[in-house]
């Protein structure tokens, strides 16, 4: 796995919208137009949080006439694994059964979960 950093929150926010996106190249613009909707950056924002992306190497960008285009380089799987690596290690020893226990501990299980469990354990075994 390629050598990740924790995202601050405004960068993490803008690569789940690019990560919604798909894995395709976007204009600089139409990431913009998605982001002043939902949280009202400016252009010049989004283009600060994503030149900071691409010095972290999650973007790589390239010109297209006069726009700047972006595209993910790590992916979002990529990002969960990492963080989920790092919050097991930080709050739980590494221990796999003590986050589990930590997550249900006094909550209602669907069967479909109990399954779902059961099924992750026999792979990992087998494997």
């Amino acid at each position: 796995m390629k050598r990740l950093k924790k995202l601050p929150e405004a960068e993490l926010e803008l690569m789940k919208a690019i990560w919604s996106k798909g894995s395709g190249s976007f204009s600089t613009l139409s990431l913009t137009a998605a982001m002043s909707e939902s949280k009202h950056w400016t252009q010049q924002t989004v283009l600060t949080l994503l030149r900071r992306l691409e010095g972290r190497g999650f973007l790589k960008s390239a010109k297209a006439g006069k726009e700047c285009v972006f595209a993910p380089i790590i992916t979002e799987d990529e990002y969960v694994s990492f963080e989920s690596e790092v919050f097991l290690k930080t709050f739980h020893k590494n221990s796999m059964a003590g986050m589990v226990r930590a997550l249900y501990t006094g909550k209602e299980l669907k069967q479909e979960d109990y399954d779902e469990l059961q099924r992750l354990l026999d792979e990992r075994r087998q494997s």
